[in-house]
């Protein structure tokens, strides 16, 4: 079985799209961002938003929930084809994250990755680091979620 070489720098991969819902957008916030303008519709009109919006730890949450399903899916393509996938592992973190629109109930949201770099680490022999670009994008065109992320890969 021969080894992927799925992504190159510079690389853009789109995940998936994301419809969030008033429902989505209330249960996620009254479970972890319980804020008038993510739980209220009629109270979400008198704060700076306007209406109701997604809270930014939904939209995260939306870019990992696409990350995933794609990855499963590209995991099982990739052994179909006879090709031995990447193990990917934990993130060590992320930076630079930036809200820069608001998600509101409705808007379609869709996801994208695109490795920026991957090393070796030296320290752990057989294990790199790939750092990348991330970003979600509304059905505008608009780019309301981005951030840098890193994930371990390993040999």
């Amino acid at each position: 079985m021969k080894v992927a070489d799925v992504s190159l720098p510079g690389q853009t991969v789109v995940t998936g799209s994301l419809l969030f819902t008033a429902e989505d957008i209330i249960a996620f916030a009254k479970k972890y961002d319980p804020q008038p303008f993510h739980t209220d519709p009629e109270a979400a009109k008198n704060f700076v938003f306007g209406g109701l919006c997604a809270s930014g730890w939904h939209t995260c949450a939306g870019w990992m929930k696409m990350f995933i399903a794609y990855w499963a899916k590209e995991h099982a393509r990739l052994l179909a084809e006879g090709i031995e996938p990447p193990k990917l592992g934990p993130s060590p973190g992320f930076k630079k994250l930036q809200w820069l629109k608001p998600v509101y109930a409705g808007d379609t949201i869709t996801y994208s990755v695109t490795l920026i770099e991957s090393r070796p680490l030296m320290s752990r022999p057989g294990t790199s680091i790939n750092l990348t670009a991330n970003q979600g994008v509304n059905q505008k065109g608009e780019t309301v979620l981005r951030f840098e992320s890193t994930v371990l890969e390993f040999d």
